[in-house]
């Protein structure tokens, strides 16, 4: 015998093996009440007095004695010895108790039924078999000693095939149930896996995902949206005082689902967040599933196929341009070197050259911007890399143009390709100079870093001390091709901003109240994510 015959196992045969120790606890104690209240003689027809008391006491004390000792069911000789001891016990006490007529074979067909129970295949069947051979052989001895039990062999036959059926329903009955388990336990697995998978799927998502009550009352965030809002956890507080704007669009989603809410800026870094809205509506509760898309990310990738579309477009208009463009500028410098050509006409071939040279240049820029690199950020000390970069530009220039530089606070760090914030400063510093030697005997160009107060994002203004961009003209500057002065492209300003949006960042003007132009750099999260 193996313990693969045992049926039950786990807390559900724990809570089966209780319920039998009690079911048998009861039986010997109304056996024994029986006795003692002499009731037993008038109830039944004794036909052992004696054995029936012994064996009522003996019954109460064993099942006692199995209740304080057996509490495991994973093991098959104690649950087959204790089903078969229920069973001879019982089958003695059916023969001390006259047979049939006691009742007791009932208790019997019980016991085969819940030994059948926690013990699967012969085994049960060989308890079942005990039971229906000392039912019929006890009722055959009774009628040798007492004619009025030959009458009981129809009833005693009856009860041993109950036994056997008893035993045969029982096991086919648990076979669906082990079977029902087994394929719930499967499903229970799977399910669990599949919550584990979609737990991990969702914490990696890049689209923030946040789910709340109908109190506001944060029930699920992953990773994407904590950082986006910029919490640690927000999982059981209430959203509003954390993220008041996103509370705001959603009221005014509820109100018009159909509307479109505006971008919102984080509240700790300048992540702009599109939020989209879903309405979760269950029998007890209603909830609210947000989904936080972060757009610095799209614009990002709109803003590299902008330049791929663009250098495909600007490289033939390159190509088609430059050829004769060529060959304007060199026929005109021929032109200008000719000894017949008089004051009014060399002054008109200077004309076609400077302009010829305007136009290459506008090429050169188109080409360059078309021709930029993908952005690949690095974690940059912006203290330590600004004075490398003031220290490089006043050793390379005349000492008349003075670039001042002064830094407040620590721990000044962003992500940004260094080259193209080079090359982003180095055309704000050079506009920068060029203006304010307009209005000053001296060039100057301040740059000032600092960590903004309400962002807590690095923060760069480049001020100079000309005169200014006219109030008309602020919306445009960067715009390509715009400019005010004859000999300028169009393009720094917009080369600039393309530069800086590549990399997470936001370039802005705004006037000084001195005079003069202020243009302010606005660097991504070091922490921040990139795509």
């Amino acid at each position: 015998m193996t313990n693969s015959h045992v049926a039950v196992s786990g807390r559900q045969g724990q809570r089966i093996l209780r319920l039998y120790h009690l079911y048998r606890l009861l039986i010997g104690f109304a056996l024994v009440l029986l006795i003692s209240s002499d009731l037993d003689g008038q109830l039944l027809e004794l036909t052992n007095t004696q054995l029936f008391h012994y064996s009522s006491w003996g019954y109460l004390i064993v099942n006692i004695i199995a209740i304080a000792s057996m509490h495991r069911v994973d093991r098959l000789a104690p649950l087959f010895s204790l089903a078969l001891f229920d069973v001879v016990q019982l089958s003695v006490l059916f023969y001390a108790a006259g047979g049939t007529p006691s009742g007791i074979g009932n208790l019997i067909i019980v016991a085969v039924a819940v030994a059948n129970i926690l013990l699967r295949g012969r085994i049960g069947f060989l308890i079942a078999a005990v039971a229906a051979a000392g039912i019929i052989y006890l009722t055959f001895y009774l009628s040798i000693s007492n004619s009025a039990a030959s009458n009981q062999f129809m009833q005693a036959g009856i009860l041993g095939t109950l036994c056997f059926a008893a035993a045969l329903f029982v096991q086919g009955l648990s076979r669906r149930l082990r079977a029902s388990e087994v394929l719930a336990e499967q499903r229970a697995s799977d399910v669990a896996n599949l919550e584990e998978l979609n737990a991990v799927v969702i914490q990696r998502m890049r689209t923030g995902i946040v789910v709340m009550d109908s109190m506001h009352r944060v029930l699920q965030a992953n990773q994407s949206a904590l950082t986006m809002i910029g919490c640690e956890k927000l999982q059981g507080r209430i959203l509003d005082p954390h993220f008041p704007a996103l509370i705001q669009n959603l009221e005014q989603w509820l109100n018009n689902p159909a509307l479109r809410t505006p971008a919102i800026q984080s509240a700790k870094n300048s992540t702009q967040l599109q939020a989209s809205f879903v309405q979760l509506q269950n029998e007890h509760s209603s909830q609210t599933l947000i989904f936080l898309e972060d757009t610095s990310q799209l614009n990002q990738h709109a803003q590299q196929l902008k330049l791929v579309s663009l250098g495909r477009l600007t490289a033939g208009i390159a190509h088609e341009i430059r050829n004769p463009l060529g060959a304007i500028s060199h026929a005109a410098q021929l032109l200008h070197e000719s000894n017949n050509l008089d004051s009014a006409d060399q002054r008109l071939t200077q004309i076609i050259q400077d302009q010829s040279r305007r136009m290459n240049t506008v090429i050169e820029n188109v080409l360059q911007l078309s021709r930029q690199r993908q952005a690949e950020p690095q974690l940059l000390d912006l203290k330590y890399w600004l004075h490398r970069f003031a220290s490089e530009f006043r050793s390379s220039v005349h000492p008349n143009r003075i670039l001042h530089l002064t830094t407040k606070g620590s721990g000044l760090q962003t992500r940004m390709d260094p080259h193209q914030l080079d090359q982003v400063l180095s055309n704000l510093v050079e506009n920068g100079m060029r203006y304010s030697g307009k209005l000053n005997p001296q060039s100057q160009v301040w740059l000032h870093l600092y960590r903004h107060p309400q962002t807590d994002l690095p923060t760069l203004e480049i001020h100079d001390d000309g005169p200014g961009v006219p109030l008309n003209d602020q919306q445009n500057i960067f715009e390509p091709f715009f400019t005010t002065e004859n000999k300028g492209t169009g393009l720094g300003l917009y080369i600039s901003r393309e530069l800086c949006e590549s990399n997470q960042a936001r370039l802005d003007y705004s006037p000084r109240e001195s005079g003069g132009s202020c243009f302010k750099i606005t660097f991504a999260h070091p922490h921040k994510m990139s795509v």
